[in-house]
């Protein structure tokens, strides 16, 4: 491929399809402690749930150092690619952006695009999906920009938390601040569309708060790419049928949320992304 995509670990892509798609994932690390875990290198989803459950302290999220991305652009680069496009988790969110932009800015003449995708788990996976495709089929590295730039503000992320304490605690609660106090009988509704965390509504109950994911969903009319992700979700399945309602159940993605945004997110945190096409 003329061009090569790379990406980080936020945007939940399994090891399987960005092997398949030939994008190099740079991933984030994960420290509990005294203790630092390489995001799906050394922590699956399932693995970092558990230890999460299991751990007295929230941990943290690490972005990886400029020296992580330059190695990756230089394998693409070297391995025979003309460009690099690098799409990333949301720069209001991470420092993981500046990090990818700081490793372009070390390989003065080569041609290393880096996009801040506003946006998190396959809110940027569908983008890197998109991208991939874009590039196994020919697409030169400006017309893979446009097409990501294109879908940069058509996606959507609404997430349903079972606590706010993550988000808190790790200080990206943002403008869902209005949602902290009766923590007990809420399940809160972000929006993280814009790329930063906003207040999309409460609810009483889990079954209240998938309805609300889903009436989200309906209310966009026309979407395209649009996945049901969680962290460790016991009521996934449920999500998903609910939403074949009014979407074909075959073009749903159903996929894990992983260390890096499950930090924030916590346990059984579930969402829905996807693009607007109106």
């Amino acid at each position: 491929m003329a061009v090569r995509v790379v990406t980080d670990s936020a945007a939940d892509l399994t090891d399987a399809l960005a092997a398949e798609l030939g994008v190099t994932v740079v991933p984030l690390s994960i420290r509990f402690g005294a203790e630092e875990y390489v995001d799906r290198r050394d922590l699956t989803p399932k693995q970092f749930y558990d230890k999460l459950a299991a751990s007295p302290t929230l941990p943290e999220t690490a972005a990886p150092s400029p020296g992580a991305f330059e190695q990756a652009f230089r394998e693409g680069l070297d391995g025979g690619a003309d460009a690099v496009v690098c799409i990333n988790l949301s720069a209001a969110l991470s420092a993981t952006f500046q990090s990818a932009q700081n490793a372009a800015r070390a390989l003065e003449g080569a041609d290393v695009r880096v996009l801040d995708s506003r946006s998190v788990t396959w809110g940027t996976g569908s983008q890197v999906v998109a991208a991939a495709r874009a590039a196994a089929d020919g697409a030169s590295a400006d017309e893979v920009v446009a097409l990501v730039e294109g879908m940069i503000p058509r996606t959507r992320v609404y997430g349903s938390l079972d606590t706010l304490e993550n988000l808190k605690k790790g200080g990206r609660i943002g403008g869902a601040q209005a949602l902290l106090g009766s923590l007990l009988s809420i399940k809160p509704i972000i929006d993280l569309s814009s790329g930063v965390v906003e207040e999309a509504g409460k609810a009483r109950t889990r079954q209240k708060a998938l309805r609300a994911l889903v009436d989200k969903v309906s209310a966009a009319g026309q979407v395209e790419n649009l996945a049901v992700m969680h962290g460790e979700a016991p009521d996934v399945d449920e999500l998903v049928s609910m939403l074949a309602e009014i979407h074909p159940r075959d073009q749903i993605h159903v996929g894990e949320i992983g260390a890096t945004i499950g930090v924030h997110g916590g346990p059984r945190v579930v969402g829905v992304t996807f693009q607007v096409t109106g």
